[in-house]
């Protein structure tokens, strides 16, 4: 569901009209338990919308779910030990899992890993959302056995975890915030509601049209012989994935909202981040979350004296999920370095400044490694960021022409917005202690909706996790 597209509107309208239409003629002629008529409609709505993007990704999603409803009820009636129904996890996670192997990393693990040197399996195309949903769904199984909480009813379960805002690229939500609201849900105007829900949605299609989509159309740099250059690229992508990503989210949350659920804010301006840890505190929230909660938790957490072992295997495994590449498993093990060094015993604390600088430094340089593909590429474009001797008066000069160019003037321009916006968050954060507040008003909705209007591509990408 691509929010940033017209289609998507039209058929969400047309499915709210056709739903209560149908509710209308239904009370008016049976009287039934409206409740129970919404929820289902929130299904049907939710099972059309993933449709209409994919038929394949509907047939996937549908077999991880039911393969997930039906294990844990088979495993709940036939095993009455809580300690042993945690047990049949290892069978139960293979299983939702193998979907995900299979289209996301079946080339990268027959190729690269196994080395059978066929291709067959490297131009599939990966279903929307498959990660969010296989990871929600796991999560909820862990929790339904380890945890000994309940297994709700299949169409709650199902609404649970195909709820249409958050499917195709999160937030990655747990049973106990979002089980309770679906559980309760009614198709019901709620004018605050909508009209938090809409500055929501305002925002985060500035950032995805306006922010994103122009410097996804940056064509300055691409060079790899330049350190300025190639930093400059560095930057303008690590904002975009940024403004690209949280857009969506943003706009996920928004509709939500409208509906009257509550979800996860998934990013809470990283870009504020004064230290490494922060910045995981602030991007991709929901899945940085369960990370810990499930993986680097029973691993022992920080308690093990493995602990530096489990951070490292924690953040690969996280690159991995971000992408079937070795380049990805460079990133997420980078920033597991990082968070090493962060947390190394110094006996001096560095300037506030100075952190916040090689915060960033540290991060912008390792979105080299997530959209550099080409390994070896990726290798001479990071020791030419690293050799001080790059840094030559010819470089510089080559450097200036290229942003005195029209696309230079471009890039500089759609940068100024970017660093006004980060200047809000931060004003935001400072004064108000929540993010985006500024950004949020009625005077700024107004700003953005012109801005979005005057400046939007006219090409539009989309959104980058959909591929993830």
């Amino acid at each position: 569901m691509n929010f940033a597209d017209v289609r998507f509107w039209g058929i969400l309208a047309v499915s709210l009209a056709a739903i209560l239409i149908i509710r209308a003629v239904l009370v008016k002629a049976t009287r039934p338990d409206s409740g129970g008529y919404d929820r289902v409609a929130l299904a049907v709505m939710g099972l059309v919308l993933l449709g209409c993007v994919s038929l394949e990704s509907l047939g996937i999603f549908v077999a991880v779910s039911v393969t997930t409803y039906l294990g844990l009820s088979l495993i709940l009636k036939t095993d009455s030990s809580p300690e042993r129904r945690g047990r049949w996890l290892w069978l139960l996670i293979p299983l939702q899992l193998s979907p995900l192997l299979f289209y996301k990393y079946g080339g990268f693990l027959g190729n690269e890993i196994l080395g059978f040197g066929s291709y067959s399996l490297t131009g599939i195309i990966i279903p929307v959302g498959i990660s969010f949903y296989t990871f929600q769904l796991i999560a909820f199984a862990v929790d339904t056995l380890k945890r000994s909480q309940p297994l709700p009813d299949p169409l709650t379960t199902l609404n649970f975890a195909g709820f249409f805002p958050q499917i195709v690229a999160g937030p990655i939500e747990r049973r106990e915030d979002l089980l309770p609201q679906l559980e309760k849900f009614r198709f019901r105007w709620d004018r605050k509601a909508v009209e938090l829900g809409l500055t929501w949605i305002i925002l985060g299609l500035f950032f995805k049209r306006c922010l994103a989509d122009n410097l996804a159309l940056m064509s300055l740099v691409h060079s790899g012989t330049n350190p300025f250059l190639v930093w400059l690229d560095t930057v303008m992508f690590g904002f975009r994935i940024y403004f690209d990503f949280c857009g969506y989210s943003l706009m996920a949350l928004g509709v939500a909202q409208c509906f009257g659920i509550k979800l996860t804010l998934n990013f809470r301006s990283p870009y504020c981040a004064e230290n490494i840890a922060d910045f995981w505190r602030r991007w991709h929230v929901t899945l940085s979350s369960w990370f810990r909660d499930y993986i680097y938790i029973p691993l022992g957490g920080s308690r093990s004296g493995f602990w530096a072992a489990n951070i490292l295997i924690v953040f690969t495994v996280s690159g991995i999920w971000h992408g079937a590449g070795w380049n990805f498993v460079i990133w997420g093990a980078m920033h597991g370095l990082f968070l090493l060094v962060y947390r190394l015993p110094l006996k001096t604390r560095l300037p506030r400044p100075v952190g916040i600088f090689l915060t960033h430094l540290s991060v912008f340089l390792a979105w080299l490694c997530f959209y550099e593909t080409n390994t070896g590429e990726m290798f001479r474009k990071l020791a030419l960021l690293l050799s001080p001797t790059s840094y030559n008066g010819s470089s510089l000069q080559s450097f200036s022409t290229a942003l005195l160019s029209s696309n230079g003037f471009d890039a500089c321009a759609i940068l100024v917005i970017v660093a006004c916006v980060i200047g809000l968050e931060m004003w935001s954060l400072r004064k108000e202690g929540e993010p985006y507040r500024f950004l949020r008003t009625r005077g700024a909705a107004v700003v953005l909706v012109f801005l979005t209007v005057i400046l939007s591509p006219i090409s539009s990408n989309d959104f980058i996790y959909f591929a993830f």
